[in-house]
């Protein structure tokens, strides 16, 4: 009842004008973004972060809501139609939802995937709406010991697991502990990393790290990468209904992809990728017709996209309850939320109430708000592909300079974002993921904060770490995390079998959203 209680109340504050006319933009927004190829849910969240420095918290976050749902509807237009996706978690709808466009049914796919979007998004919030809570009592029972370890299992699952290599994910996880060094260490009063700069004193702001990663270097890549691909956009033909068939195909894939896609998205790293690929394997598995997988395939679409949204919301439970980044979009999030000088977990729920379970009853708004927008206005968002690339990609980098400069109106952030910008780039084409980065510059000094005062408690005694049941499961996890793929990839290459493919221990890849 608590709980309801506390979600009725987050209705009266998302439902308020103000904050009602934040979710509209937040959705409109991340629906607009969503359809452009090549930018993600966590590019636009990273560009519109210095935009909300003025807001409300509370506003700035149901914001953040409607783009990252919205986001994840726009992503599926774009793969239908041009066979290029917005984002990861739309890659698998592009194979048979492409095939449906050049055989006339593209309309089809698109309201298979924004009705299947809309049953699993409600499905999956009110999962979060009662999931949440359960595991921030769970989080009660956590000291600076267990909050260490937890933070450990948090690096190293998205160094593991966002990536297809372990190498280059742990250095980019260094890169981004490095850059949460600089500046004044509170305990000591030394200055760390700083270089003589006294604008570093105060450390990197996450904010500009975020932008320059995800929306400078991720605009450079996008672009240097433009002028190799051809495009071709199908055109919406004949009824835009789907049949009585249709919908029979669909109602089952729906349901299946909403329970697949939340239980993996509150994993660590597990991301929209993996369940929509497992959707695609149960629905081929299951289907009447496999043969049709891979030539335009309805249970395909409505599936995965199911999958896609329902991960959505469960990639929110453990960044609410927890502070634990398992995506790239909620990395950025977490960066939005130090923005505030908040820091997700059981202290925000009590701290924060209004923030929160407004924020959660926003995401209930949203998908009412974004079935309203993708399916009568379907033909305006495709218009959005005909824009220029090059006015896209050029108003991206002038946004974003923009943005980091009135964080502080310093000069020298514009110059950090940029050398993070080029090394983001250089990141991308050497195929090393940039999440690790962010969470490392977030997580790093938490961790180091939550190690100092563990061992203070424990007066030195760093067996602290594994004399708590909690802390000592969670490190071994972390520590079979990194063993246990170097431990196969050494097998396999001992029964010459998979020799030269042992980096490849991740379904998910790397994708311009991650």
């Amino acid at each position: 009842m608590d709980t309801l209680a506390a979600l009725g109340h987050g209705f009266l504050v998302a439902l308020t004008p103000y904050n009602l006319l934040w979710s509209a933009i937040g959705v409109t927004v991340g629906t607009a973004v969503g359809v452009l190829p090549g930018i993600g849910p966590a590019l636009t969240v990273a560009l519109l972060l210095p935009v909300t420095y003025g807001l409300e918290p509370t506003s700035a976050f149901i914001m953040f809501a409607g783009i990252y749902y919205g986001a994840m509807y726009g992503g599926s237009t774009t793969s239908i139609l041009l066979n290029a996706p917005g984002e990861s978690g739309s890659i698998v709808t592009a194979i048979d939802g492409h095939a449906m466009a050049r055989q006339g049914r593209g309309a089809q796919a698109l309201a298979t995937a924004a009705i299947g979007s809309f049953i699993a998004g409600t499905i999956a919030t009110a999962a979060l709406t009662f999931v949440a809570p359960l595991m921030v009592k769970m989080a009660l029972l956590f000291g600076p010991a267990e909050y260490f370890a937890l933070m450990v299992l948090a690096l190293t699952t998205v160094t593991a697991v966002l990536g297809s290599s372990l190498a280059r994910g742990l250095a980019s996880l260094f890169l981004g502990l490095a850059l949460g060094l600089v500046g004044i260490d509170m305990q000591t009063g030394q200055a760390r990393l700083a270089f003589g700069v006294p604008e570093l004193l105060d450390g990197i702001d996450t904010v500009v790290v975020a932008v320059g990663l995800f929306a400078v270097g991720e605009t450079l890549y996008v672009a240097s990468r433009h002028r190799f691909e051809t495009e071709e956009i199908y055109a919406l033909k004949g009824s835009k209904w789907m049949s009585r068939e249709d919908w029979s195909r669909s109602w089952k894939p729906w349901l299946r992809g909403t329970l697949l896609g939340f239980p993996i998205g509150t994993l660590p790293a597990g991301g929209s990728e993996i369940p929509t690929f497992l959707s695609y394997l149960v629905e081929k598995r299951l289907a009447k017709k496999p043969e049709e997988f891979g030539k335009g395939a309805i249970e395909a679409v409505a599936g995965p996209e199911a999958a896609n949204n329902a991960s959505a919301a469960g990639v929110l439970a453990p960044l609410l309850s927890l502070g634990l980044p398992t995506s790239a979009t909620a990395a950025i999030m977490l960066a939005a939320f130090q923005q505030y000088g908040l820091q997700p977990g059981p202290t925000l729920f009590d701290n924060n109430p209004e923030l929160v379970w407004g924020m959660i009853a926003s995401l209930y708004i949203g998908n009412v708000l974004l079935l309203v927008l993708n399916l009568p206005l379907v033909g305006f968002w495709v218009k959005l592909l005909l824009i220029p690339r090059p006015w896209l990609y050029a108003g991206i980098l002038v946004f974003s300079s923009l943005g980091a400069y009135t964080l502080n109106n310093n000069v020298i952030d514009l110059v950090i974002l940029w050398v993070i910008g080029l090394l983001g780039f250089g990141m991308r084409v050497l195929n090393v993921p940039v999440a690790p980065c962010v969470v490392g510059l977030i997580l790093g000094p938490l961790a180091e904060q939550q190690f100092r005062r563990a061992l203070a408690i424990s007066q030195g005694d760093p067996s602290v770490f594994l004399t708590h049941p909690i802390s000592a499961a969670l490190l071994i996890i972390a520590a079979l995390l990194v063993i246990g793929p170097l431990v196969l990839r050494y097998r396999s290459n001992g029964t010459g079998k998979g020799a030269g493919k042992g980096d490849n221990a991740s379904p998910s890849g790397t994708h311009p959203a991650t």
